[in-house]
């Protein structure tokens, strides 16, 4: 039997030590993505009194290559926190992570509650309950997690790392979001640059994922939740102080100032 609340007290400790992330699902006895979710529930109530109620979701391993790696044919998800939600130009210190990792976005607002009952969401059923989209930047903490023995019932537990978002001015319409492209830039200079089909094909891929995955625990997405659909580039992992900014053609950009601790 899994002890859920132990593994999510522990969970809170690692964290608030900044200890490396080590898969524990094994030896803890997780066996499924359902005892998975079981134990984020417990950590996540317990962040509650220190980062804020639920606003929304992260999803993450929306691509083939992560999938993949992670030997699951799907995404993941996990849950964001109101006191976690910064808007364009925060400044964050790296110190407050066991490792910051940065993911650039493109973030849905939902327009209203979904219908329960009904067939399953597609990204074309989906798109008429988006109230907006905005460029998004992901806070991830990894914990110097080494990727070569990643489990993924375990990070699923550990909320799926989400440390956090930073979010731009929603835009209550938009182009079309698989081609749209963003461009990641640090310090002035580009360093990435992705598209919208990057994340399953479209961004409304992932959300209708989510979707559905919800309404199999009897649950759905509500108005005005905030929902992270995926990195449409490589993670970066700041190590010296420095600004990013991503920019989404036609939808609009986000900055973030990183502060590193002196070497």
């Amino acid at each position: 039997m899994v002890d859920k609340d132990g593994l999510a007290a522990r969970l809170i400790v690692e964290h608030d030590r900044n200890e490396k992330f080590r898969p524990f699902a094994a030896a803890s006895g997780i066996g499924s993505l359902d005892d998975s979710y079981a134990v984020q529930e417990r950590y996540v109530s317990l962040l509650k009194p220190r980062c804020g109620a639920p606003i929304g979701y992260k999803i993450g391993l929306t691509s083939q290559r992560m999938q993949t790696m992670c030997g699951i044919g799907h995404p993941i998800a996990g849950v964001v926190l109101a006191d976690r939600l910064h808007h364009s130009g925060a400044r964050l210190a790296t110190a407050d992570y066991g490792r910051m990792g940065l993911e650039f976005e493109i973030a849905v607002r939902m327009a209203s509650d979904l219908p329960t009952g009904g067939p399953a969401w597609t990204p074309e059923t989906i798109a008429e309950h988006v109230a907006g989209v905005c460029a998004a930047i992901e806070i991830v903490d990894d914990r110097t997690a080494d990727y070569a023995e990643l489990d993924v019932l375990s990070l699923v537990a550990d909320n799926s790392w989400n440390g956090g978002v930073v979010l731009s001015a929603f835009r209550s319409n938009w182009p079309a979001l698989d081609a749209v492209s963003g461009t990641v830039s640090r310090n002035g200079t580009e360093i990435d640059r992705g598209h919208g089909r990057d994340v399953l094909g479209h961004p409304f891929a992932p959300l209708a994922w989510i979707a559905n995955a919800l309404a199999a625990k009897g649950q759905s997405l509500r108005a005005g939740e905030i929902v992270m659909t995926g990195s449409l580039v490589t993670t970066r992992f700041p190590t010296e102080s420095e600004s990013y900014r991503f920019e989404l053609e036609g939808i609009g950009a986000v900055e973030l100032n990183v502060t590193a601790a002196a070497a």
